[in-house]
C-alpha cells in the first residue's frame, strides 16, 4: 500500500481525481451541490457504476443528471480494521437507496463511529468542500449523514 503523499496527510483525507473522464460529471455536480447520476438519452434508464455506454440498450447517449440528495439506509457495516493511515476506524459503511428512483439505484457512503442505522435509516445528503486540486479544479465530496427530521417522524408515525 503508498503511503499517503505530503498533500494528503495535510488535508487530513483522500482526494479523488475529480477530472478523470469516468465520474468527472460527477464531481462536478457535487461543487454544485447536487448529486448526479448517468442517465442514458434513449431508454431513461440509470447507469451506475458510470460506463461510456447504457448497459441496457447499448446507446452511447448518457449524460449525468440529478439525483436525489435523499434516500435510506439499504445496508451497513462497521469497518474495525483500519486499512490506511486515513480512515480511522471505526466507520459506518452505507449503501444507500436513493428517494424516488428505480429498484438498484445506490450510492454507497460512511458515517463516522459506529452509527445507530438499520435497513431504512432516511439519511441526507451534504457536501465537503476539500479546496481546489493543483490544477485548481474544486474537489467536493458527498457526505452522508442520518436524516433526523425524517427519521423522528417515521418514528412518531409507528
Amino acid at each position: 500500500m503508498n503511503a499517503p503523499t505530503a498533500a494528503t496527510a495535510a488535508a487530513g483525507r483522500l482526494r479523488p481525481l475529480v477530472t478523470e473522464r469516468g465520474s468527472s460529471g460527477f464531481f462536478s455536480a457535487a461543487a454544485a451541490g447536487e448529486i448526479a447520476l448517468l442517465t442514458c438519452g434513449d431508454c431513461g434508464r440509470r447507469i451506475h457504476l458510470p460506463r461510456p455506454r447504457c448497459v441496457y440498450c447499448a446507446s452511447t447517449a448518457v449524460t449525468w443528471t440529478p439525483a436525489p440528495r435523499t434516500g435510506t439506509v439499504y445496508s451497513h457495516t462497521v469497518v474495525e480494521h483500519q486499512v490506511h493511515p486515513l480512515f480511522p476506524t471505526p466507520y459506518t459503511v452505507i449503501v444507500v437507496d436513493l428517494d424516488g428512483e428505480a429498484d438498484g439505484v445506490r450510492l454507497i457512503g460512511n458515517l463516522p463511529g459506529r452509527a445507530d442505522v438499520t435497513a431504512g435509516t432516511p439519511v441526507r445528503c451534504t457536501f465537503e468542500d476539500l479546496g481546489a486540486d493543483a490544477a485548481g479544479n474544486p474537489v467536493v465530496l458527498p457526505v452522508w449523514e442520518v436524516d433526523t427530521a425524517r427519521a423522528a417522524a417515521a418514528g412518531g408515525a409507528q
